[in-house]
């Protein structure tokens, strides 16, 4: 039987891969780096084999998609920011029994998903910058879910994270679930992005108050009233994707009835106007 043996919410903003090179941002997120190592480092311990990446820098429209290829290989430039992330390699081995497990268990459940093993459809970075940190040694297989969901509702999204862990507890394989995504996520305008230093800036006020009180629910394990929150949250503090991410993790961590906590690995820090962090969730 198989098992999720961690989950986690981190970021993956492109300054990374850039903080690994010669210029003005080298080493500046190490520390989320390091986070994302870490993470690395508790899967093997806790014996996944495979990760499972909700990634909301994949957009679709109609149906929920999985990227469940049995070999992923290529170069990586972003149409968003190819001044940030250009050629880019990577290769990682795929997961496909449990990425059409996945597909197939939330389809019977009522939520339409989608399954694909095609070589031309490539990883996007939510999922590319966390394996290249957590997986940098290509040892654990792939699986990435899309999580930019553009007319889909939360509620449908809990139900998806839901058949995920469904999947993965009638499959073979264990599993690491990683949420990749911002806490808010308002970037700023472009034409006061440069004039206020933006890489290292939070956008709004409010979002950071809101993202650090976040974080205090999670720490302290208010699963409920952080639900209950959840929907405005993501609205009013521009949740990436609309946060289908994070609603999928706790669907897949039993939603209201989780009772574990959150443990912060990287302490929170702003980029370019969003709000960042990786988080650890006990499972119990």
């Amino acid at each position: 039987m198989g098992e999720l043996v961690l989950a986690a919410k981190c970021t993956h903003v492109p300054t990374m891969v850039m903080s690994e090179q010669e210029g003005p941002l080298k080493g500046k997120r190490q520390a989320a780096i390091d986070g994302h190592r870490e993470i690395g480092r508790r899967a093997r311990e806790a014996g996944a084999d495979t990760f499972v990446v909700l990634d909301t820098h994949w957009l679709v429209n109609a149906a929920y998609h999985v990227n469940a290829n049995h070999r992923f290989k290529g170069l990586f430039t972003s149409n968003e920011f190819p001044q940030f992330i250009k050629d880019l390699p990577y290769e990682y081995q795929g997961n496909a029994a449990l990425g059409d497990l996945i597909a197939k268990t939330a389809t019977e459940d009522g939520v339409y998903t989608l399954s694909h093993q095609v070589d031309s459809l490539e990883l996007e970075y939510g999922t590319l910058v966390p394996m290249r940190y957590m997986n940098g040694d290509a040892a654990l297989k792939v699986v990435s879910v899309a999580a930019m969901c553009t007319v889909h509702s939360l509620e449908s999204s809990r139900r998806l994270g839901a058949a995920i862990r469904k999947a993965i507890e009638a499959s073979d394989s264990k599993v690491a679930l990683i949420a990749s995504g911002s806490l808010s996520h308002k970037i700023w305008p472009n034409d006061i992005y440069a004039a206020n230093n933006g890489t290292f800036t939070i956008s709004s006020k409010f979002n950071e108050v809101v993202d650090r009180r976040v974080l205090e629910l999670w720490q302290n394990g208010e699963t409920e009233l952080f639900l209950q929150m959840l929907p405005d949250y993501a609205k009013y503090c521009d949740g990436e994707g609309d946060m289908h991410d994070t609603v999928m993790l706790f669907g897949a961590l039993g939603w209201d009835a989780y009772k574990g906590k959150g443990e912060v690995v990287t302490e929170y820090f702003p980029s370019s106007g969003t709000g960042q962090t990786n988080v650890f969730f006990s499972l119990t």
